[in-house]
């Protein structure tokens, strides 16, 4: 096993003060670091639990990505987004066989996972770039809250030595587990954008022969001379190798990178929303692009409940109307008729382009019917609710919508290669509709509105979806015979006097032939 721990100061003038930081024979301690952090942890096959190890040997790749709905601010490098919820990419190595991996997740993260089975839970993820071989070919979804329980399955699985700091994985912002099957080992991934409490870190890094080796780094990102590029400074320090930090800088080209303005989205559902519900986004502050040749996407992950008419989103007038530009991709769950009983896979994945306005000084801002102002603007997205299961005696159920990630996707140089990258962060559900060398820069989502009592807006909006009440149906039963008995009468009576009509029409001709 193989640790690696960073601390990523927020403030890009804020000089380290080396005193914050002790180092001895076996362990390291920081006291007082304002800082977000990520712990990444290397395991090897033989280190994990055999249960795991069974799914592992079906497997080509697994990789999973889990997002708190709390809205949290991503440091550089690790600026990279999924929606909230768990997300689960995968590809088999003998396509149709059946991998107890549905079961094995709801070991880890909870039984309420509606997840059967791969083939019928699973959805295929379209590639539209074939380069892009990193990309898993299946996705599973759920709307995960709390990470619970994946801490208490680990803290019956790992070594008693290493169980202290387990409960800190339930203030994480994000979690990421990758599995590499050619090199025989998994990474677990943990990202915190605040120590929990929203205190500096105070802490005591201790290695030891259960731990195996732990790196740590404390840097400060600096301004890059490469537009494509992240640049650091800072130390760095081996715990049993190295008696003090030791100063370190380097640059590394990235593919995920901070929008450079002040850009903000804040997403919600308009009302009254029905069963067509209508996800707006609407952006503050400047939403200037990067770089001239950069596009500005969504990506969407909807739930069963929810799905997208690709038909719709054919009609280019409707786009404009609603400041959107294509329709891009549109996996999973896409049968518009569909009941939600009738839908086994978890729901569908959608990449939209927007259609922004073009900024008043822009070259082309004089031939463009998009030119305005860069202040607030709002995009909306058009959504459908498949009808729900009859309750006893509900007439309506909540549907949750996570927010969407919303970023400029722009083209780097040809020159450009990141695997020297040591944050690098792939499978992110949206990454392999592009090609290889293409930059994203992450707009945040806005996390300043806040709720009754001061809490935090959470990225996620709910839904009141209507549902046929079994208490209130025999209105529906005994209206549905009603007008059926009504209909079949009228029927009869218009067809008795057809009949009729024909008969005193056929008497009176006999009459005058005689």
């Amino acid at each position: 096993m193989k640790q690696r721990i960073t601390y990523l100061l927020q403030d890009i003038d804020r000089e380290l003060d080396l005193d914050q930081v002790q180092v001895d024979a076996k362990s390291l301690t920081v006291d007082g670091i304002a800082s977000a952090k990520e712990l990444r942890t290397t395991f090897g096959f033989d280190e994990v639990p055999r249960e795991l190890w069974v799914v592992l040997k079906q497997c080509h790749e697994l990789r999973i990505r889990w997002a708190s709905s709390r809205p949290y601010t991503a440091v550089p490098p690790l600026v990279s987004r999924v929606s909230p919820g768990l997300h689960v990419y995968y590809t088999p190595r003998q396509s149709g066989k059946d991998v107890p991996l549905c079961s094995w997740l709801q070991r880890l993260f909870g039984n309420e996972l509606d997840c059967k089975n791969v083939e019928r839970s699973f959805i295929n993820l379209p590639i539209l770039s074939e380069r892009f071989s990193s990309t898993a070919s299946l996705q599973y979804y759920f709307l995960l809250p709390s990470l619970e329980r994946f801490v208490t399955y680990l803290q019956h699985t790992v070594h008693e030595s290493q169980r202290s700091n387990l409960s800190s994985l339930l203030h994480a912002d994000y979690l990421d587990i990758d599995c590499d099957i050619i090199a025989h080992a998994c990474v677990l991934n943990a990202y915190w954008s605040e120590s929990p409490g929203s205190k500096p870190w105070k802490e005591r890094i201790v290695s030891n022969s259960e731990t195996g080796i732990i790196e740590v780094g404390i840097l400060t990102n600096e301004k890059s001379l490469e537009a494509e590029e992240l640049s650091f400074n800072g130390v760095l320090t081996v715990i049993g190798e190295d008696g003090k930090p030791k100063p370190t800088r380097f640059s590394f080209p990235s593919r995920h990178h901070p929008i450079p303005s002040l850009s903000a989205y804040h997403a919600h559902i308009a009302l009254p929303a029905g069963l067509h519900p209508t996800l707006k986004l609407t952006f503050h502050h400047s939403l200037r692009p990067p770089q001239a040749a950069c596009a500005l996407h969504a990506h969407l992950t909807l739930p069963r409940h929810f799905f997208l008419d690709r038909h719709q989103l054919r009609d280019p007038l409707f786009l404009a109307s609603q400041n959107l530009q294509v329709l891009h991709a549109l996996a999973g769950a896409t049968d518009l008729e569909a009941p939600d009983w009738a839908v086994s896979q978890w729901g569908s994945a959608a990449l939209l382009e927007l259609a922004p306005p073009t900024p008043p000084d822009s070259p082309t801002a004089a031939d463009s019917s998009t030119a305005g102002t860069v202040g607030e603007w709002t995009a909306s997205i058009p959504l459908h609710l498949r009808y729900a299961s009859p309750s006893p005696n509900e007439t309506s159920q909540e549907a949750q919508l996570p927010w969407p990630v919303v970023f400029w996707a722009c083209a780097a140089d040809e020159g450009m290669q990141v695997a020297g990258n040591p944050f690098d962060r792939t499978n992110v559900g949206y990454d392999g509709l592009f090609g290889p060398r293409t930059l994203f820069y992450h707009i945040p989502p806005l996390n300043s509105k806040g709720m009754a009592g001061g809490e935090r807006e959470m990225l996620v909006e709910r839904v009141a979806m209507p549902v046929l009440s079994l208490d209130r149906a025999w209105y529906v039963e005994w209206g549905t015979l009603g007008a059926v008995v009504l209909g079949w009468v009228w029927l009869v009576w218009k067809l008795v006097g057809i009949g009729m009509g024909w008969r005193g029409k056929g008497g009176g001709n006999g009459e005058k032939e005689e």
